[in-house]
């Protein structure tokens, strides 16, 4: 059984005001950075509920740039991201909507660029803790509390043992899994939460598994991406 920390009730170190509206929003920001893998040429951000009746006034918006831009929670540049992030080359925009059926504190982030595109819905929970609940139409749930690998696959018999048994054989231990599939034999998603880094020769042996579309290692425990 995982514990939680101190940090995970009072929240982390942070640029304030809000562990909710600020500390969280970075982590969704900078989730969605890890699962694209780059610096995304263009980002949409639609903020449900009361990110969405806020988000200037708490600096939402700031946050979800500063998480972009692959900015830590503490990071005093999270401040001036919307200048930082133009000055990158992103491009941002900011809308509203109303989903009575999601978190108060969600935000839908679609990313795009080099011709591709990755939807990512998150929210904040409480403590500046987050759960992703959707990647490109596929309904899963995770906390990015730990390193996250994300297989995008064809559905088939034998595809969890497959990658499950590489990562025993590697010595990765597995806390967590989920799984959701657009239909019997067709696209899936597996979201696999591990107790270490997933080593790169380990993903490689994953990615080239029959029927394999995708891997990324989303870890926010990790060091700054370098674009």
């Amino acid at each position: 059984m995982r514990f939680k920390d101190v940090f995970s009730i009072i929240g982390p170190s942070m640029v304030g005001p809000s562990s909710s509206h600020t500390a969280g929003a970075v982590r969704i920001g900078r989730a969605a950075r890890r699962i694209f893998g780059a610096l995304p040429a263009q980002a949409e951000i639609k903020f449900y509920g009361s990110f969405a009746e806020t988000y200037r006034g708490h600096g939402t918006d700031l946050a979800i740039a500063g998480g972009l831009l692959d900015y830590d929670t503490d990071d005093m540049r999270i401040r001036d991201s919307l200048t930082i992030a133009d000055a990158s080359g992103m491009t941002l925009a900011f809308k509203t909507g109303s989903n009575p059926a999601v978190h108060p504190n969600t935000a839908k982030l679609t990313l795009t660029g080099d011709g591709r595109e990755d939807i990512i819905t998150g929210s904040s929970i409480g403590g500046g803790n987050i759960e992703l609940t959707g990647i490109n139409g596929f309904d899963v749930k995770f906390t990015m509390n730990y390193p996250t690998l994300l297989v995008f696959h064809k559905d088939r018999p034998g595809m969890l043992a497959d990658m499950t048994n590489i990562l025993g054989d590697g010595g990765v231990n597995i806390g967590y899994m989920d799984v959701d599939r657009k239909g019997r034999s067709g696209d899936a998603l597996t979201v696999i939460e591990t107790d270490e880094a997933v080593p790169g020769a380990l993903m490689e042996r994953i990615r080239v598994l029959p029927d394999v579309q995708r891997v990324c290692l989303a870890d926010l425990t990790a060091g700054e991406v370098k674009s």
